[in-house]
């Protein structure tokens, strides 16, 4: 196994210790230390896409789980926030509907013997996703960090607006690039 589909691999281990560690209340520090979590692991989503590019890498291996494993990992950030009350599970389930949409749309083309890329559009909608969800990790564990900033008059404008708003952009931005990679590729789905 070469180091960029380590990465990879090291990645979804990063996101089931994030997922233990954030539903792990009774220890005190459980938000703060799941952000950091989430963050290497976004980290090696770029280091391992990077290193396989400048390296000469690129593996079957790498095509199949690169892709799944950021959607485990944004998945798994996306419903551990729904179960702590944070975002609405509507929108969850709208983002997740989306990916297993194009995961299916690409499986069916793998079928066919063609291999749909990744595009640009979608790769500003898994930044737009993780901002949104290192947004509502960060309001989580700030607390942690300094205990009175829950009684702060500008704490929850915020926490209320500011999440809000990201998470607003990041479904609209999920839904407009899952369409438009659905019409772009609607033979697939059209041919018999």
């Amino acid at each position: 196994m070469n180091w960029a589909n380590r990465l990879t691999v090291a990645r979804l281990y990063l996101t089931l210790a994030f997922v233990a560690v954030l539903n792990s209340p009774q220890w005190g520090w459980s938000a703060t230390t799941a952000l950091a979590l989430f963050l290497v692991a976004g980290v090696t989503d770029y280091l391992d896409g990077e290193v396989a590019r400048r390296f000469g890498m690129q593996s079957d291996f790498g095509r199949l789980m690169d892709p799944l494993v950021d959607k485990i990992m944004m998945a798994a950030v996306f419903i551990c926030l729904v179960e702590l009350h944070k975002i609405p599970a509507w929108v969850v389930i709208a983002i997740i509907s989306r990916e297993f949409l194009i995961t299916g749309l690409r499986l069916l083309a793998a079928a066919k013997g063609k291999v749909l890329p990744a595009e640009r559009l979608g790769k500003h909608k898994t930044a737009w996703q993780m901002v949104t969800a290192i947004f509502f990790l960060a309001l989580l564990a700030a607390p942690e960090i300094a205990p009175g900033l829950r009684q702060e008059s500008w704490w929850v404008p915020l926490n209320h607006f500011g999440g809000n708003a990201l998470l607003a952009c990041a479904l609209v931005l999920t839904l407009y690039s899952g369409f438009g990679y659905l019409w772009k590729h609607r033979a697939l789905i059209e041919a018999r």
